[in-house]
């Protein structure tokens, strides 16, 4: 097998930490050969999308990576592909979601038109019922009266960041409301999210990780002192937990979608029972599972990438 990861560069990866190096060190337990990607790297000529790619070994510890090659290939040369450049989803990532949708050779996880379609903050409104109240808008005064229809207490945060970036708490009476929200919209020219403050948030926001629409692990993540943002990125601290029975039915109403969009690994977040968030592009959260749950989560993840390709080859053999 030899399976793919475009992402962000190696060089730049929390190893301790970093999901997707977990799945390439489990490439590796098996005896995959694990090639790296990155986005600027990508090229076609004709219809055949290409890519210069790192042939990596991976381990734990040291220097946690070493080159076995450096090679320009076919994204057709790979069993599986692993898309998980972390956000922004800006024009570099959606011409890159073209460029490999030009491909049906390897699996794709998660699939590209599944990441052009489903914003990860947007994606949640489909889901109405689930959400807490939001708004989306670009006009600082829509934003204040949804602010004053929240008891003067919301949450902030851009369409299209990712590790709690850019996340901010407004409250009325505050004298840098209107600054932030300046800020934020870019003076009224870029649309954010604006949702009801969830005190539950103190408590914790849990990641749930959902392999082909089923959940298969989570973790409550706990802000620090002093801090909103319960991201592990911004310090947030893991505490092992369970899924429970509405955060299953959360789950049970996004598979079909998520299926049909080939969005096959995918993280939600869920505070107090409300779904905020829905994480296609790199998902995190498996080695803070792994270490609490004794278990591992990228075994499946990579089970089910080496069965599902299977079933794709035989699938295209047969057309």
């Amino acid at each position: 097998m030899r399976i793919g990861f475009l992402m962000d560069p190696l060089e730049s990866v929390r190893f301790e930490h970093d999901s997707t190096f977990a799945l390439m060190l489990e490439c590796r337990r098996r005896g995959y050969e694990v090639r790296e990607l990155r986005q600027e790297w990508l090229w076609c000529e004709g219809a055949r999308p290409r890519s210069r790619m790192r042939s990596v070994e991976v381990l734990r510890g040291g220097e946690n990576f070493r080159v076995l090659d450096d090679l320009d290939a076919p994204l057709a040369d790979l069993d599986v592909l692993f898309l998980r450049k972390d956000p922004p989803v800006d024009g570099d990532y959606l011409q890159a979601t073209l460029l490999v949708d030009l491909e049906r050779g390897p699996l794709l996880i998660n699939h590209p038109r599944g990441l052009r379609e489903a914003n990860e903050k947007l994606f949640a409104l489909r889901f109405a019922q689930f959400v807490p109240p939001t708004i989306v808008s670009r006009e600082i005064g829509r934003l204040r009266e949804f602010l004053q229809r929240q008891g003067g207490d919301a949450v902030i945060k851009p369409l299209d960041g990712c590790g709690g970036s850019g996340v901010f708490r407004l409250r009325l009476g505050d004298p840098n409301l209107g600054s932030l929200l300046e800020t934020a919209t870019q003076g009224g020219r870029v649309a954010i999210m604006a949702q009801a403050y969830l005190p539950a948030i103190e408590e914790g926001d849990k990641r749930i990780i959902l392999l082909d629409g089923e959940p298969i692990g989570a973790v409550l993540r706990v802000p620090p002192e002093g801090e909103l943002r319960a991201n592990l990125a911004v310090g947030g601290v893991p505490r092992r937990a369970s899924v429970s029975a509405r955060e299953r039915e959360i789950c049970r109403a996004l598979a079909p979608e998520l299926r049909n969009l080939g969005l096959w690994f995918v993280g939600i977040d869920v505070i107090g029972g409300f779904l905020t968030e829905v994480n296609v592009t790199s998902p995190t959260g498996l080695v803070e599972i792994d270490a609490l749950s004794g278990g591992s989560l990228e075994s499946q993840v990579i089970d089910f990438a080496v069965r599902r390709s299977g079933l794709q080859a035989r699938a295209v053999a047969g057309m």
